[in-house]
């Protein structure tokens, strides 16, 4: 993490401290976490919240084409160093709300999402409506990777039950300020797609 970026992540979380979450942009530790289970395989990505790009870095160490980068954030200041750093990717400064009502692509065509958004600061209301978003555009077999500062997934049960959702827990880093847990978000697999040769 580069001096500059700590500085600019501070200053956003002086100006907004419910919107960013964090005081501190997310540690390697975390985005090797975030991103382990993500590879040029997985085909398009989309990252929510960005900031400075911790998680978008270690997607392309993971061999994600920068092309295949769909960058949603909010702050403009943070979008405008996306576009710098990541001018191959689309970028758009927007809330991710609007996912809801915007096709990203012709049909649900991504292989993943990773979020850095603090969920726990964000409304149930606004929260059902990102993750509908996210999952209209995901493929089948696509999934959702969120972390959390807390303990506990950042999505309540009743929620993931509405959307026919499942949560499993990726792992935990120490090496993160705070330390924080990673969770894997996917559909609930149906008796009709379930592949019980592998039960």
């Amino acid at each position: 993490m580069s001096a500059s970026d700590a500085l600019s992540f501070l200053m956003a979380w002086t100006v907004a401290p419910f919107k960013i979450g964090s005081v501190t942009p997310s540690s390697s530790s975390l985005a090797t976490l975030m991103t382990r289970d993500i590879g040029p395989e997985t085909g398009p990505v989309l990252e929510l919240g960005p900031g400075t790009g911790p998680f978008t870095r270690a997607l392309l160490a993971r061999g994600v084409r920068e092309e295949d980068l769909t960058l949603i954030e909010s702050d403009p200041d943070f979008a405008a160093l996306l576009k710098r750093r990541f001018p191959a990717a689309r970028i758009f400064e927007m809330d991710a709300v609007g996912l809801r009502h915007m096709a990203l692509f012709h049909g649900p065509a991504l292989g993943a999402a990773v979020s850095g958004l603090p969920f726990r600061l964000i409304s149930p209301r606004k929260t059902l409506a990102i993750l509908e978003g996210v999952f209209a555009n995901l493929r089948p077999d696509g999934a959702l990777y969120q972390f959390t500062l807390g303990w506990r997934c950042p999505f309540d049960q009743s929620l993931l039950d509405r959307l026919d959702l499942e949560v499993a827990r990726v792992g935990h880093t120490f090496r993160n300020f705070p330390p924080a847990t990673v969770y894997r978000i996917a559909r609930i697999k149906t008796a009709g797609t379930y592949d019980w040769r592998f039960a």
